[in-house]
């Protein structure tokens, strides 16, 4: 093994719009933690929005990269699970274990969360990070980087279907075509989605899902946009996933929703909005809210990838290098690009 160096780089997003390349002293890892180099780190629609000043949970300066693959270095005397040389992704999650949510099996809503890369004292976009080793997922080695890459981000939305309930021959609508708009689709479909449309206002967008495998899509802009949905399923939809989280994509779903469905809201919401509560009590809708994933989000996530059921070149649209991390988080910020990765 090469010796550790005694400094690292790592990307920190400073100030709104400011994303600056820092050296600093390589941390000394404790008993239960490890030690990674990255290989490749996403950047993600919450890390574009925090750069912003708009994400309600994460505010400036942060350490950004919580969509990380990299390889273990050191390890500490605890850590067991994982070895030196293996590759890995972490699960951002913290939780602290012992509160109600830790011990009912809701870990991702832990009533003491702190996430890595999200305001965490530690985030992957560096040359190395130290992380609690029992967060590392092992990486299958028939995925390469870029795939694996994903793994994070497709988890989220297979914990939002795990939450919806059976999706099986049922029609889905997917409010947004970004990055987890299109891991949604995937999940869907695993999950045996008898039709999945998409929505977004951007036709490149549009585009990209049909080649992602959607069935149908829809501009997001038109004022038929319900009334185009429900003629295409020749009914209302069952599950409405809203990947955006504005007024405007509420009010969409819940106009394209019928009597006794559900509509998930898993983008994260930048201001309250308000809801149609008669129709969610006199038509029996459910909203039912979605955040992160658990261990077995990951391993869902994963069997999906390995399967070939999400493309790593629809999902993955341009990288950067690490001393060029300001330039990627503004191509991600772009609305051009669908996820942007930075590289060692």
């Amino acid at each position: 093994m090469t010796s550790i160096p005694s400094s690292r780089r790592r990307a920190r997003a400073s100030a709104i719009n400011v994303v600056e390349i820092v050296e600093e002293p390589t941390p000394e890892i404790a008993e239960h933690e490890a030690l990674v180099s990255m290989l490749v780190s996403g950047v993600c629609g919450s890390d574009t929005h925090a750069l912003h000043g708009r994400h309600p949970m994460m505010p400036l300066p942060y350490y950004p990269g919580h969509e990380v693959v990299g390889i273990v270095e050191a390890v500490g005397s605890a850590v067991t699970a994982v070895a030196v040389g293996d590759r890995v992704t972490p699960e951002p999650t913290l939780p602290c274990g012992d509160c109600k949510m830790c011990k009912t099996g809701r870990s991702n809503v832990c009533d003491n969360l702190q996430f890595f890369g999200c305001g965490f004292r530690e985030g992957g976009m560096a040359d190395l990070f130290s992380v609690d080793a029992s967060r590392l997922h092992i990486i299958p080695a028939e995925l390469s980087n870029e795939q694996a890459a994903i793994i994070e981000p497709l988890a989220t939305p297979v914990h939002a279907l795990r939450l919806a309930g059976d999706v099986a021959g049922k029609t889905v609508v997917v409010l947004g075509c970004g990055t987890i708009g299109l891991l949604v689709l995937a999940a869907a479909r695993h999950r045996g989605a008898r039709a999945v449309v998409m929505t977004d206002m951007i036709e490149s967008k549009r585009e990209l899902a049909l080649r992602a495998g959607a069935d149908a899509v829809f501009d997001a802009s038109s004022p038929e946009l319900s009334a185009n949905v429900r003629d295409y399923f020749g009914e209302t939809a069952d599950f409405v996933f809203d990947c955006v989280s504005v007024q405007s994509t509420l009010d969409s779903a819940f106009a394209m929703v019928g009597k006794g469905g559900t509509v998930v809201v898993v983008g994260v919401p930048q201001k309250p909005v308000t809801v149609p509560l008669p129709d969610i009590q006199d038509k029996q809708i459910r909203l039912q809210g979605a955040a992160t994933y658990l261990a077995e989000d990951y391993a869902e996530a994963t069997e999906i990838i390995r399967s070939g059921g999400v493309s790593a070149d629809i999902i993955i649209s341009n990288t950067f290098p690490l001393e060029q991390a300001a330039e990627a988080f503004a191509a991600a910020t772009s609305g051009t690009e669908v996820k942007v990765l930075v590289t060692r």
